[in-house]
């Protein structure tokens, strides 16, 4: 991996970047429950494991239970207490379209969905408490308005904590028959405890995939990660290093938040992780403008909790 990256890239990549996540046609191929395949053996309760149980990857699905419909998009919030709903534009258009979260505490989430007609997933992340979901689309081409197509509002109560950060999602999009998945039980295999699966994934991903200059200078408005085209390619930029992380730990039974928000005055990702002993780790996987860095590189000990690195210039605003 080339670890060193010019900081004048990176800014100019933190300013484009995150402005633009949103979704793009190719990340919106989920499954139902009926076509799971076992990663390992057995299926075990939705809960924190290690990282060498047996893990069943929990995936959305548009159930159809409790749904809001309009006459150009559906909301299917059937599973909320799961810790997501799924969503899809019905209609044929040309404009903009939003998917807009109002969380607990005050927080507002914004997404870009498709308008191809596939159900997408967006992540309830804001724990137990009320929730604004609405649809939507920009007035016309090159308004800055928007008008509501769809809304509903939510009390959720989750039936697990870590629901939200198990399962795939618009910015976190795999499956049990992704490349990453594959290769995530491969690495983690034998591995003693969480922590040291997340050391053998921050390896591997930090010694094979390089910084993809040339995205970085032409990423466009709705890009998000393709993780097994990462793997592919060999190549992405931060939010693919940080989606890629994040996804082959959840597959595997470790809760992973992907974090968005800023590292000092630069528009950032990295993720926090779950532990059995620890609870949660936050910043575990950082970047200050020029590495990578793991707060524990070597991950010796079984539970360690004593890490190198801070991570103290790291304001989370958002979790996926």
């Amino acid at each position: 991996m080339k670890k060193k990256i010019l900081l004048l890239t990176v800014v100019v990549l933190s300013a484009v970047l995150f402005a633009v996540v949103g979704c793009s046609p190719e990340v919106s191929r989920y499954i139902g429950y009926d076509e799971y395949i076992d990663i390992l053996p057995e299926t075990v309760p939705l809960t924190a494991q290690p990282s060498n149980s047996p893990f069943r990857i929990p995936m959305p699905v548009a159930s159809g239970t409790n749904v809001e419909r309009a006459s150009r998009a559906e909301i299917d919030f059937s599973n909320a207490a799961d810790g997501y709903v799924m969503i899809r534009f019905t209609a044929q258009t040309d404009r903009d379209v939003q998917v807009v979260i109002n969380c607990p505490m005050g927080i507002q989430y914004q997404y870009h969905l498709d308008t191809g007609g596939e159900w997408e997933v967006f992540p309830l992340t804001g724990g137990n408490g009320a929730y604004r979901v609405r649809i939507a689309e920009r007035v016309a081409v090159g308004e800055t308005r928007f008008s509501v197509v769809a809304s509903v509002s939510l009390d959720v109560v989750l039936a697990d904590e870590f629901a939200p950060f198990l399962r795939p999602n618009q910015f976190v999009n795999f499956h049990p028959r992704s490349q990453a998945v594959t290769l995530a039980a491969e690495l983690l295999r034998g591995s003693r405890n969480e922590l040291e699966s997340v050391g053998r994934i921050y390896t591997f991903v930090t010694e094979n995939i390089e910084y993809d200059f040339e995205l970085a200078a032409t990423v466009r408005s709705g890009y998000v990660p393709d993780i097994d085209a990462v793997l592919e390619s060999g190549k992405g930029i931060c939010f693919d290093y940080a989606a890629l992380m994040t996804a082959m730990l959840r597959s595997q039974g470790i809760p992973t938040k992907l974090v968005i928000g800023y590292v000092g005055n630069l528009r950032h990702a990295w993720i926090s992780v779950h532990t059995q002993d620890d609870g949660w780790i936050n910043n575990i996987i950082w970047f200050d403008g020029e590495d990578w860095h793991i707060m524990d590189p070597t991950f010796t000990a079984a539970g360690a909790t004593e890490f190198t690195g801070t991570g103290e210039n790291h304001n989370p605003t958002h979790f996926h």
